[in-house]
């Protein structure tokens, strides 16, 4: 024995240990030193049942919202005990701000530089008053903030029933003994601290780094109105014997093993009775599914972690991914005695698991391999951007932006900590769209170092539960760009993310662990080059601001609509990002002028636009290719909160930007690319990289192919190139590489055409431009042609009717711009060749392009 016992023995001495390392995740998780989440505890099993009884008797909710009255200003004396005389009607929700303008009392705070006017009003102190009739008040009822910006003190029928701060929940107050029949509620909201310490920008009020709010209304970009007033809902709920709250529910394992995690009050009778849990599809067909489970506690409160398995059960997906199938979970709780706890959620089946990066876990880096429901994969998205300065987040208004989110094939947005934990709204729209949302709380640039660790220790305690079930969302974020995401605050929010969910990863900083941000093109005055070759493992924000939609810069420069070249204090350069103090104008001439001549407004828009164009689709392709070393690409950003330059695809209007439909191509799930490294190739010998991007294995086991065609800038073919192949289980695919010589490339413009073409059809098609900086204004001084269009219903047939190819071919409708989204736009149209557009709008609609014969 000894004789083969030795050599194993030195065989483990001289060989060297591996040690499976740990990645950022492990460590963090370690670190946060957390109590186990809900799924580490050991459920109890539901028992399944055939119906649940009949409930009748539930409590009631009675909703506060609509019109209030509002006040400047005023002694606690005078705005308790005496009848208002100086008070207008304020919508709640909503802010002080929508109050004023839609009373005439400030004029719209979004055309030229009336914000300043504006931002006045959020530096007064203000009073909105409630009065409401009750016929039968409860004794046990509970009056709910679902949110105040800011600081506000509140009173019942002359009670003070306390204060807070945090604009992201509450307060809540038990009432039952101050209702009456006829009652009057009151809230005074605070004004909002002028801090302005002259630091990062200059003219910035930091008073936000010291609470808990939205803070992309502060002045460091877009907007300077700090937001004040009664944005979410105000109800009075009505409490069950027992009831039910905080309810979790999590996906176990794929074949509808779930968890239901609640916890039961005692209010007015003891925790003995039967809790029902029903389960049905929400948005597809199948059957109801019942289950139970008794209880006999003479605790105050229990904390349940129970069981049950949903029969056929259906997944939801990520946007092109699958469907995005959603159930309904109603939960009751019926007492022995006493009213029944009634509480609605909607979820869906669905896991999430971050793997590292294909060359392994590493201690600086968080795992960035999303892998949804058991299948790897490249994640594609945008940045979101709280929606309005004014608080107006109407669920229309979300429609709008994600049906075009999702319309671009968006997977992922990032609402980043210079915003908000979303709206109920936003997330059942993203669990309809099948979009994944990182969510980040309120912080960015070492904020929670000063923020109040109590507000913001509510805030998370408070969204987490309200957003936990949904599918959409799939990670927590402790904020945004802080270069030190360490101290007690980030450990706070770490622990909660696993104590309350533990479910979905937790980053403490954004770009931190592997993610990626870069503005060298903008700030740093880069080529755009630059972008055409930079990479990431991911990819969390990059990107080029641009002017809007022409009737948008128009609108808000109001008197000076006429006036260009524009003035440097006028209302043009104060809609740049912060307000022309950082050199925008500048920048803004640079990019544009790669394009176009700054001889009009026109020029000047489609400019800037077109680098948007540039300086996003190239990073988003290459960054597609190089799956799976970099495993997702989320550029910035979708929306604005205020009209002006912004890094949007739709911007504060709702109108939609070139760049949404060139972004439409690159992140579709079967594309053909290109790849550039530099944007001018005249007279240059280049070889250019061609790729098969297919995520869903759409060709697998088809025939297709994938022809190239290259024209100069008399539109004339300088080379076409066809690759041909079998689809495989390849999610990228390098086909070939594209060689020009000296005089293919020797022109003004060069255009790149790429067409995957599969049973002789045209499945896809792609295109780029080059070139365009020996000359600007050459991409619309090209030979020109003419379009025919037909329409029947919502349907726009596009015709190339002449000898030339037809470029950036876009449908418009005048004065509903905002409104309009087309299934394709800016597309290229060969000669005799058609195209049929789907649009959302019956008004009529006109045709415009790069080289139509009317004027663009």
């Amino acid at each position: 024995m000894r004789t083969r016992i030795i050599p194993i023995i030195t065989l483990l001495l001289s060989t060297p240990m591996v040690i499976a390392q740990k990645s950022m995740d492990e460590i963090d998780r370690e670190s946060f030193a957390a109590k186990l989440s809900p799924m580490g505890v050991k459920g109890i099993q539901m028992t399944e049942t055939g119906n649940i009884p009949l409930v009748r008797d539930t409590p009631a909710n009675i909703f506060l919202d609509g019109t209030w009255q509002l006040a400047e200003g005023g002694t606690e004396k005078e705005r308790l005990h005496t009848i208002w005389t100086d008070q207008i009607p304020a919508h709640v929700p909503g802010s002080i701000h929508t109050a004023l303008v839609e009373n005439g009392i400030i004029p719209d705070p979004y055309i030229g530089q009336n914000d300043s006017i504006a931002e006045k009003q959020s530096y007064k102190t203000w009073w909105m008053k409630r009065e409401f009739e009750l016929d039968s008040p409860s004794s046990h009822c509970i009056l709910s903030f679902g949110g105040i910006a800011n600081k506000c003190t509140i009173w019942l029928n002359g009670k003070l029933l306390g204060t807070h701060e945090g604009m992201f929940g509450g307060p809540d107050f038990s009432i039952g003994n101050h209702l009456k029949n006829k009652n009057t509620l009151i809230v005074k909201l605070e004004a909002i601290p002028q801090m302005f310490l002259g630091n990062w920008p200059p003219n910035a009020n930091e008073s936000w780094k010291y609470t808990v709010v939205f803070n992309c209304v502060y002045g460091w970009h877009y907007a300077q109105i700090p937001s004040l007033g009664i944005w979410r809902s105000v109800q009075l709920k009505e409490q069950a014997a027992v009831e039910i709250e905080s309810p979790f529910i999590a996906t176990r394992s794929l074949d509808g093993q779930m968890r239901l995690t609640l916890d039961l009050h005692k209010k007015s009778s003891p925790l003995k009775g039967v809790l029902y849990a029903e389960v049905s599809p929400k948005n597809f067909k199948g059957i109801t599914q019942y289950y139970r489970f008794d209880i006999n506690s003479q605790k105050k409160q229990e904390t349940l972690s129970l069981d049950f398995q949903i029969k056929d059960p259906h997944l939801w997906w990520p946007n092109d991914r699958g469907e995005q199938s959603l159930y309904d979970l109603n939960l009751f709780f019926v007492p022995q005695k006493g009213k029944t706890a009634h509480i609605k959620t909607s979820f869906g089946i669905r896991t999430i698991e971050m793997r590292p990066l294909i060359d392994g876990a590493k201690e600086d880096y968080y795992n960035w391999t999303f892998v949804i429901n058991g299948k790897p994969m490249f994640i594609k998205g945008t940045g979101w951007c709280t929606m309005d300065a004014l608080m107006d987040f109407s669920r229309n208004k979300y429609e709008h932006l994600l049906q075009i989110a999702q319309s671009q094939h968006i997977q992922m947005l990032r609402a980043w900590g210079g915003g908000m934990p979303e709206t109920d709204d936003f997330y059942e729209l993203c669990d309809k769209y099948g979009i994944l949302v990182m969510q980040e709380w309120p912080t960015a640039w070492n904020s929670h170092n000063t923020q109040p660790y109590t507000i913001l220790q509510e805030t998370v305690e408070r969204n987490t539960k309200r957003l936990r079930n949904h599918p959409s969302l799939i990670m927590w974020g402790a904020g945004n760009e802080s270069d030190k995401p360490f101290g007690p605050a980030i450990d706070m929010m770490g622990r909660l993310s696993i104590e309350l969910d533990g479910t979905r990863p937790f980053h403490r900083g954004e770009a931190w662990g592997g993610s990626l941000h870069n503005y060298n093109c903008w700030w740093d005055d880069a080529h755009l080059n630059h972008n055409l070759n930079m990479t990431a493992p991911f990819w969390g924000e990059f990107g080029i601001a641009s002017l809007p939609h022409i009737e948008t810069v128009r609108r808000y420069l109001d008197e000076e609509k006429e006036v260009w070249p524009p003035q440097r204090s006028g209302n043009f350069t104060h809609h740049t990002p912060i307000f022309g103090t950082m050199r925008e104008m500048e920048k803004l001439t640079q990019y544009s002028g790669y394009f176009m001549p700054k001889d009009s407004l026109a020029s000047f828009i489609l400019g800037s636009q077109l680098a948007q164009v540039v300086g996003v689709r190239h990073t988003l392709e290459r960054a597609r290719t190089l799956w799976p070393h970099t495993t997702g690409a989320l550029y910035y950003k979708m929306n604005d909160n205020y009209p002006g330059v912004s890094w949007s695809c739709v911007d504060y209007y709702g109108i939609i930007k070139p760049v949404h439909y060139f972004v439409q191509k690159s992140f579709a799930p079967l594309a053909a690319v290109m790849l550039f490294d530099r944007s001018n190739l005249a007279s240059q010998e280049v070889s250019l990289p061609v790729y098969l991007l297919d995520d869903c294995q759409t060709l697998e086991k088809e025939p297709y192919q994938v022809k190239v065609s290259i024209y100069n800038a008399l539109l004339d073919t300088v080379a076409t190139h066809t690759f041909n192949g079998i689809g495989d289980d390849n999610v990228v695919k390098k086909l070939g590489e594209i060689n020009l010589n000296r005089e293919q490339t020797k022109s003004t413009m060069l255009f790149f055409v790429l067409d995957i073409i599969k049973d002789n059809k045209n499945i896809y098609r792609n295109y780029y431009f080059t070139n365009y900086e020996v000359r600007p204004g050459s991409i619309v001084s090209m030979p020109q042609t003419e379009i025919k269009m037909e329409r029947t219903g919502n349907m726009v047939t596009l015709t190339n009717t002449g000898k030339h190819p037809a470029i950036g071919v876009h449908v418009e409708v005048p004065e509903k711009m905002d409104q309009l989204i087309v299934s394709e736009n800016y597309i290229w149209l060969n000669p005799q060749e058609s195209k049929i557009l789907k649009i959302n709008l019956e008004s009529p609609v006109i045709v415009k392009g790069w080289n139509l014969q009317s004027p663009y």
